[in-house]
C-alpha cells in the first residue's frame, strides 16, 4: 500500500530519502507528546526538507502545548497544530497528522531524530554555499570578481567552523567520496592573448619576474604558456641572460619545442612586449584563482551528494578543497596587496651632530629625572 501524503501535489519530497521517515518519525514523537520539544535540542521549521513538515513543526513551536492532563484526556494537540499549520500548507489533510503518529516506532528515540534532521539540514546548507561560490567563480558579470568569490568562500569557511563544532569528530573522517574531475580551464582567446603578451613583456623586462614569485607555472590556462614562464622565471632567478634566444635555448632542454612550437614561432611569440608583466600577470592570477575557487564548490558539492558521506565528512573533505583556494588567495593577496617599502629611519639630531663629548650627560636625562 502506498504511504499516505499529506495531500494530492502538496508535498514534493518523495518518500524514499532516509530523512523524510526522520522527520515523519520525530513529528510523530512530538505530536504523540508535546513535552519532547524541551528534549531534542535546537531546531528550527527551516531544517525540515519537506515543506508540509516544515508547517507542522512551525505550528508545533507556535503553540502552547496543552497539559498532560488535557493532552492525555482528548486531541486538542492534534488539532491545534492541523489548524494552525494549514495557514502555511493549505492542502495538508488532518488525516496525515495521525500518519504521523502511525509511522513512529519508538516515540523515546525523538532527539536521534532531531539530530538525522539537523544533519541532513547542514548537508543542505552546504551544498547551497557551495553552489554560490561555484556561481560567483562563474559570472562574467560580477563587477569584482574576486572580492566576490572570497566572500562566499569566507561564509562557507564559516559555516564550516559552525558545523565543526556542532557535530563531533569520529574514526573515519575523510570523505570517501570520488573526487569529481576539475573543470575545464578558461583557455579562449582572451586568455591566450594575455599570457602571451606576459611571456613578451617577462622577456622584455625579466626584472620584474623577482617581484612576481605570486605567480607560478600552473596558474596558466594554457599548460605550454606557464611551462614557457617557467624557463623564463628560471633564467631570471639563476641570473643568466634573459632573451628570446636564451628563453628558446632552456625551452630545448626542457623538451617543449617540437611540431607544435616550431623555434621560428617561439621567437615570433616573444617579439612583441605590450604593457607591464605585473598587469598582465595579476589578469593571469585573477583565472587561476576563479578556477580554484570553481573547482572547490564543484569538489564539496560532489560531498554533499553523497548520502554516505557524514556531516563530519563533509566539513573535512570541504576544509581540504577550500585550502587549495587559500594557498592561490594568499599569492593574490601578495599581488594587488605588495608590501609598502621602508622607508629610512631619520637620524635624530644628537645622532646628527656626532658623538657626545666624554663624561657629559644628554639633556634629555635630566629633563626626564626632573
Amino acid at each position: 500500500m502506498p504511504e499516505p501524503t499529506p495531500g494530492e501535489g502538496f508535498d514534493p519530497v518523495p518518500p524514499d530519502p532516509p530523512i523524510h521517515h526522520a522527520e515523519q518519525a520525530l513529528l510523530g514523537a512530538l505530536l504523540l507528546d508535546p513535552n519532547r520539544l524541551k528534549t531534542i535540542g535546537p531546531l528550527s521549521p527551516d531544517h525540515f526538507a519537506s515543506p508540509a513538515h516544515t508547517a507542522v513543526f512551525a505550528a508545533m513551536t507556535d503553540l502552547t502545548a496543552p497539559t498532560p492532563a488535557v493532552h492525555t484526556a482528548e486531541p486538542a494537540w492534534i488539532t491545534a497544530v492541523h489548524a494552525h499549520a494549514r495557514a502555511r500548507a493549505p492542502g495538508l489533510q488532518p488525516t496525515y497528522l495521525h500518519t504521523l503518529v502511525n509511522l513512529c516506532p519508538v516515540p523515546e528515540h525523538a532527539p536521534a531524530y532531531a539530530r538525522m534532521v539537523r544533519a541532513d539540514h547542514a548537508r543542505r546548507t552546504l551544498r547551497a554555499q557551495a553552489e554560490y561560490l561555484v556561481q560567483a567563480a562563474t559570472d562574467p558579470t560580477t563587477p569584482d570578481p574576486a572580492a566576490t568569490a572570497l566572500a562566499r568562500a569566507d561564509t562557507l569557511a564559516g559555516f564550516l567552523d559552525e558545523l565543526a563544532g556542532r557535530f563531533p569528530p569520529h574514526p573515519g573522517s575523510l570523505p570517501r567520496t570520488p573526487l569529481p574531475p576539475p573543470p575545464e580551464r578558461d583557455g579562449g582567446d582572451e586568455a591566450a592573448y594575455e599570457e602571451r603578451v606576459l611571456l613578451a613583456c617577462a622577456v622584455a623586462r625579466p626584472q620584474a619576474l623577482t617581484a612576481m614569485r605570486w605567480l607560478h607555472a600552473d596558474d596558466f590556462a594554457i599548460p605550454l604558456y606557464g611551462r614557457l614562464f617557467r624557463c623564463v622565471a628560471q633564467l631570471a632567478h639563476r641570473g643568466d641572460p634573459v632573451d628570446p634566444v636564451t628563453v628558446l635555448w632552456e625551452a630545448q632542454h626542457h623538451g617543449l619545442l617540437g611540431p607544435s612550437l616550431p623555434p621560428r614561432e617561439l621567437l615570433d611569440l616573444m617579439a612583441t612586449p605590450a604593457g607591464a608583466a605585473e598587469h598582465w600577470g595579476e589578469r593571469v592570477l585573477l583565472r587561476s584563482l576563479l578556477h580554484q575557487a570553481r573547482t572547490a564548490g564543484l569538489r564539496i558539492r560532489a560531498y554533499t551528494d553523497d548520502p554516505a558521506t557524514s556531516v563530519h565528512q563533509l566539513v573535512t573533505g570541504s576544509r581540504r578543497a577550500l585550502a587549495d583556494l587559500t594557498a592561490v588567495r594568499a599569492r593574490w593577496h601578495h599581488a594587488t596587496h605588495p608590501a609598502p617599502t621602508a622607508r629610512p629611519v631619520p637620524q635624530s639630531a644628537s645622532a646628527r651632530a656626532g658623538p657626545r663629548p666624554p663624561h657629559t650627560k644628554p639633556a634629555t636625562t635630566a629633563r626626564t629625572a626632573r
